[in-house]
């Protein structure tokens, strides 16, 4: 299993960060380490200070696919989620600043949360999926699909020219507005279509 990962997917979060708004995908990659298991809380790591939350849709790959064209790509997932890419923030504009590759910012153990996959033909509304991100209990991000730079059958078109798409493969879609720090006792709560999607503690 691999996490596939879109960054600067919706323009406000670019414009937050001061990034420019791309014009084609942003991909980097985590590896399989970097999977929260389970219910475990997330441990903040020694070598930041500036962990971000970034809550995202994700993908989960169904079927093999290499060169898939954007009107089959639909073919290839079925089930949806929510999670979580943390981001050592500090550590990424250390990297950015020096024109070095930032995945040791994205990609340490423990950055990649997942919630429960849903089928996608039980949304509510599969055209606009609504989703949100509380801390502590108040709405940090809050987003909808329809407003994806690349919408999640563009990126699968995208990154198939590149990797080959295996079973099981985890797409994250990237982040709406909103993102921030995260401090020891905070507690992180997705909203799938209002529904609880995750449930994460800070230690």
């Amino acid at each position: 299993m691999k996490f596939i990962c879109i960054g600067r997917n919706y323009a406000e979060h670019a414009k937050e960060l001061n990034n420019a708004v791309p014009t084609e995908p942003v991909i980097f990659f985590k590896p399989e380490t970097a999977l929260l298991i389970g219910k475990q809380p997330f441990f903040y790591p020694e070598f930041s200070k500036d962990i971000h939350y970034e809550c995202e849709i994700v993908v989960r790959v169904n079927r093999l696919g290499k060169n898939i064209q954007k009107q089959f790509a639909n073919r290839y997932y079925d089930e949806v989620g929510l999670g979580i890419d943390f981001t050592a923030r500090d550590l990424q504009n250390h990297l950015k600043e020096k024109g070095l590759p930032w995945e040791k910012a994205k990609g340490f153990d423990g950055s990649a949360v997942l919630g429960k996959f849903v089928k996608v033909d039980s949304l509510k509304n599969k055209e606009n999926i609504e989703f949100q991100l509380l801390k502590n209990g108040s709405i940090v991000q809050s987003g909808f699909s329809k407003d994806m730079i690349f919408d999640i059958d563009a990126i699968i078109e995208h990154v198939s020219q590149f990797v080959t798409l295996k079973i099981g493969d985890v797409i994250f879609t990237g982040t709406p507005a909103g993102v921030g720090p995260i401090a020891v006792g905070d507690k992180l709560e997705g909203l799938l279509e209002g529904s609880p999607n995750f449930s994460l503690m800070i230690k």
